[in-house]
């Protein structure tokens, strides 16, 4: 695929680039060039520096709130973004090695070509994912949503979970105007009674419910997947001293997963100091999305592939995606003690 073709995707996809390239990376991509490997074959995990696109109450807020980033043999270094589709534009440029993001983003990128590959799962609670509109909105089903301004993110998780409730309504993307927003402005759109609903996940559900009179129409129950998928670059797979890191890496993050189900008090009172948001709101959205530990396996693979067939379907991407071309189960070994 030519880079003009892959800008053309990208642009279609109403994704915004990312301007820092190839240019960005380090640590070195492998082989005998690599700095972190000896001459003996010997990997010096000092000389690794693992790059993460991160979200805001994330990757760095999950791992050190669950004590995850003490005693590291190789280097982090977080990178924020907004949401996972340009965190996944990064990863394809190189700007990043990988990330965390929902269900659709990686369907995005494999449509737009990307080199990235889901490396690792879980399964998230779905009460947080929602679509929400006013608390005295007389909407009271998902077929009343029909000529009604939705906001929503783009490629994003909620996308997908829109994409679903307006199907089984009887409904499509074009009987609705979508207003293609991120969280922060969505959130101030919605609160100014400037949209009839809003397609979203946790913390902005549970903010939206607590800061801005929202009333949750349907949740994510029995239309989409709560998955939280790291996805890495290509490149960055390909090098054996990044990939040993990211070995350790993914054992932490399972970890810290495990412990924020646990001690939902606790990470919720970390995220609140993360993020900004009010104490409570922070507590009610890690409550709900616990995680379960999962590999990437043939159910992923299925469920990635009907994200995938239903925003072809929509015409929300312009062809079809083989979702099990982009997965690595390599990583599928690495246990949780």
């Amino acid at each position: 695929m030519t880079i003009r073709r892959l800008r053309t995707i990208i642009a279609a996809a109403g994704l915004t680039a990312v301007v820092t390239a190839a240019a960005a990376c380090g640590g070195g991509d492998g082989g005998a060039e690599d700095p972190a490997i000896g001459k003996d074959g010997s990997i010096d995990l000092a000389k690794v520096t693992l790059r993460i696109g991160d979200q805001k109450g994330g990757q760095n807020a999950l791992l050190s709130a669950a004590g995850e980033l003490k005693n590291l043999k190789y280097k982090v270094e977080f990178k924020q973004f907004t949401s996972g589709p340009p965190l996944l534009e990064a990863v394809n440029a190189g700007a990043v090695d990988f990330g965390a993001v929902g269900n659709a983003p990686p369907v995005f990128a494999a449509a737009a070509g990307s080199k990235i590959k889901i490396i690792a799962a879980a399964d998230i609670g779905l009460t947080g994912q929602a679509v929400l509109v006013p608390r005295d909105s007389p909407i009271r089903a998902p077929a009343e949503l029909k000529g009604k301004r939705i906001a929503v993110a783009k490629g994003s998780s909620a996308h997908y979970h829109l994409v679903t409730v307006l199907k089984r309504a009887g409904l499509t993307f074009k009987d609705i105007e979508p207003q293609y927003l991120a969280p922060p402005d969505a959130l101030a759109a919605f609160a100014q009674g400037k949209l009839d609903a809003w397609a979203i996940w946790d913390p902005y559900t549970a903010q939206g419910e607590a800061q801005a009179g929202a009333r949750v129409l349907v949740d994510g129950n029995g239309y989409t997947t709560g998955f939280n998928l790291l996805v890495a670059g290509e490149k960055a797979l390909g090098s054996k001293a990044k990939e040993a890191a990211l070995r350790d890496y993914i054992a932490r993050q399972r970890r810290a997963l495990v412990w924020a189900a646990d001690h939902p008090k606790e990470w919720g009172a970390v995220w609140s100091k993360d993020t900004g948001l009010p104490l409570p709101v922070a507590e009610q959205a890690a409550r709900r999305r616990a995680a379960k530990l999962i590999k990437v396996d043939e159910g992923v693979v299925a469920h990635e592939q009907q994200v995938a067939d239903a925003f072809k379907e929509q015409g929300l991407i312009p062809a079809k995606v083989d979702m099990s071309e982009f997965v690595d189960r390599r990583f599928n070994d690495v246990e949780v003690k």
